[in-house]
């Protein structure tokens, strides 16, 4: 309890009805006289700790996570505070409840489990109306929209109006980590219908039921969106979300001069796997410059992690034409050339030229395949992103175990029924030896008397940091740098604890003071590169931290 006064309007059952207001049990004897609730409530008056064990207790009794999910959800809807309080102060436990990798979960069966609305549902047929909705829905400055149009959800592709459940989710752990106001974060849907037979057949799908929109109507209604996003919410960061990969591409570049836009599947993986890169590499004591890395999986998330990895690669030095020549990515087709006709625009910008390819002594026209170009090149550095189990052989692995004395090897694929290859097998195949990391989460392996545990490269590492950041310097737009700045801090937040426990990431029970460093590099970031539209603090950090939202109850008083 402090001292800060909210003068409030609502009475009686209204207040208990609002998740803004609502306080449960620990309303005090005053507040239930002044507010007509007396008799509302059980006579015992509780203290926000009281209920935050309260719901750990019945958290934990929860036979799955599925369950956690839904009793965290229901808790969310009916009293905000003690649900960010909660997830503030059991932060490195309740994360992949309410996000990944038990959100994906709760996406599938989203029509089935749900239980009362929360943000935007933007289609076709309302679009024209979104500065009516923007209106009702919208009270005060928002600082942080994540938008989805559901197509792309993590491993399990087109989920339909269930992709809200990802916005929700990131947008807890932007108030939890970033430090946002929850009145300052807006989830929203862009339901333009889905391809998925299994929801428009489901007769409790609660979507819009019709096939996806064609492209030249798709990319007017994200035009009319984005448009209306610029004039109800300006200054507001955009988050792209869990679009397919072509339109994540398409839209990205579109729009991020426009306003400041990040794709989190691009962007904010790409920053956390170099972070955790720079972490491997500094367990095997390894430079970066040195590194050749071959990325398994030319998706939205495997071209922007080679994007970053060359762009880092150049700031150490290198020319582009250098840095693009040690990062080999490969898809169902085998190595990315530049020769292929039908090439996507997105993947081009990661292509490798012939001529690269001969000078390697093998055929541009022949086996380009993982194991072929692995055998010969033999990077050290394995980075799995395909979304298929097991495309990463354990004859790729022992090849570069071969090589190097600690290979460093990235199985991320979500969720973790999609992992490259089981990060288990690979300290296996590897004789103990390689430095593994995760997407989801996996249990430690006990081998050869030594624990070997994996860091999760989750997102939750960047991307509330890069959103505060962008929101309090008031960013024009979010650059390379700013993302270049963020895998920075990221490295730098990780101790030799950390190291000495494994880990290539910082301790996910520290995510909060991590999302502090990110916010004031990413602030510095954009005032050198003159995109904030703030003026830089003295101390960013400091600023930073006084700004972050913390959870408590305010006394409340008649309006």
């Amino acid at each position: 309890m402090t001292d800060d006064v909210r003068r409030v309007g609502a009475h009686s059952a209204e207040i208990l009805r609002d998740p803004r207001l609502n306080k449960g049990s620990a309303f005090t004897p005053e507040e239930r006289q002044t507010f007509g609730l007396e008799g509302l409530l059980p006579p015992a008056v509780s203290t926000l700790d009281g209920q935050i064990a309260r719901v750990m207790e019945n958290l934990r009794a929860k036979p799955e996570p599925i369950e956690q999910y839904i009793y965290l959800r229901s808790l969310q809807d009916r009293n905000e505070t003690l649900f960010h309080a909660t997830l503030i102060a059991h932060l490195e436990e309740l994360a992949p409840i309410v996000y990944t990798p038990t959100v994906g979960e709760a996406v599938e069966r989203f029509s089935h489990i749900f239980r009362s609305t929360r943000g935007l549902f933007i289609t076709p047929e309302n679009i024209d109306q979104i500065d009516r909705i923007f209106a009702c829905a919208v009270e005060g400055e928002v600082g942080i929209i994540v938008c989805t149009d559901n197509e792309g959800i993590l491993g399990i592709g087109d989920q339909g109006v269930g992709g809200i459940g990802i916005p929700i989710g990131k947008l807890a752990l932007y108030v939890a980590a970033g430090g946002f106001p929850p009145s300052a974060c807006l989830p929203i849907s862009l339901d333009v219908g889905t391809d998925n037979e299994e929801l428009l057949a489901d007769p409790v799908y609660l979507g819009l039921r019709r096939r996806r929109l064609a492209d030249d109507e798709y990319e007017a209604f994200i035009e009319a969106f984005v448009q209306g996003v610029k004039r109800n919410c300006p200054g507001a960061v955009l988050q792209w979300e869990d679009f397919s990969r072509e339109r994540a591409w398409d839209n990205l570049e579109r729009y991020r001069d426009e306003l400041p836009s990040v794709n989190d599947d691009i962007q904010g993986t790409s920053a956390v796997v170099h972070a955790g890169l720079l972490g491997a590499l500094r367990r095997a004591e390894r430079p970066l410059i040195g590194e050749r890395v071959a990325v398994l999986g030319a998706g939205a998330a495997g071209v922007g992690v080679a994007s970053a990895i060359i762009a880092a690669l150049q700031a150490e030095g290198l020319s582009f034409q250098e840095a693009s020549a040690q990062v080999l990515v490969f898809d169902s087709r085998g190595l990315v050339l530049t020769n292929r006709g039908d090439l996507p625009d997105y993947k081009r910008r990661i292509a490798h030229e012939p001529g690269v390819v001969r000078d390697w002594g093998l055929d541009p026209g022949g086996d380009l395949s993982l194991a072929t170009v692995v055998q010969t090149v033999r990077p050290g550095v394995l980075i799995g992103l395909s979304g298929h189990p097991g495309a990463l052989p354990e004859e790729v692995v022992r090849m570069v175990a071969a090589e190097h004395e600690r290979p460093i090897v990235f199985v991320l694929s979500n969720p973790s029924s999609k992992v490259d290859a089981h990060p288990h097998d690979v300290v296996r195949w590897s004789d103990g030896r390689a430095i593994v990391a995760v997407g989801s989460p996996f249990e430690p392996l006990e081998l050869g008397g030594r624990t070997h545990r994996f860091s999760q490269v989750n997102n939750f590492y960047a991307f509330p940091g890069i959103g505060a950041g962008a929101w309090l310097s008031r960013a024009r737009r979010i650059s390379d740098g700013m993302l270049l700045a963020c895998a920075q801090a990221i490295h730098s937040s990780l101790t030799d604890e950390d190291l000495a426990e494994g880990l290539v990431l910082p301790a996910s029970a520290r995510l909060k003071d991590v999302a502090t460093e990110v916010a004031a590099a990413v602030m510095e970031a954009a005032a050198d590169e003159g995109l904030a539209t703030r003026e830089l603090p003295a101390d960013p950090r400091a600023f930073v931290a006084d700004w972050q939202y913390e959870a408590y109850y305010d006394r409340y008083e008649p309006a």
